[in-house]
């Protein structure tokens, strides 16, 4: 299989195996067991959220003040621990670059 290339069947994508993410590619349900492929491996996982099309699970669990990756780069910092199966998004992870909105309220 080509690499990147989306499995028939997958419910998420992994893009690089360092990932603590995956993205889903469909809306997902809580509860369901979905599948994903990591490099060569193809992998399931029971979802504690439901996951809306395009968003992030935590496909492993990652303590709080963690550096999170999705495809191989840091995408923010958790600010609570997360389990595998959770909903990532922003009421669990912060953006580490600047931010102007908090920039500004330091003025």
């Amino acid at each position: 299989m080509a690499a990147h290339q989306i499995e028939a069947g997958a419910d998420a994508l992994v893009m690089d195996a360092r990932d603590h993410v995956a993205t889903a590619i469909k809306d997902l349900q809580q509860g369901q067991s979905i599948t994903y492929r990591v490099q060569d491996q193809v992998r399931q996982l029971t979802l504690a959220d439901a996951i809306p099309f395009g968003h992030k699970v935590a496909i492993q669990d990652v303590a709080g003040g963690t550096d999170i990756r999705k495809y191989g780069e840091v995408i923010g910092r958790t600010t609570v621990p997360v389990q595998a199966g959770q909903h990532v998004h922003v009421h669990n992870v912060e953006g580490i670059r600047g931010r102007g909105d908090q920039a500004a309220k330091k003025a």
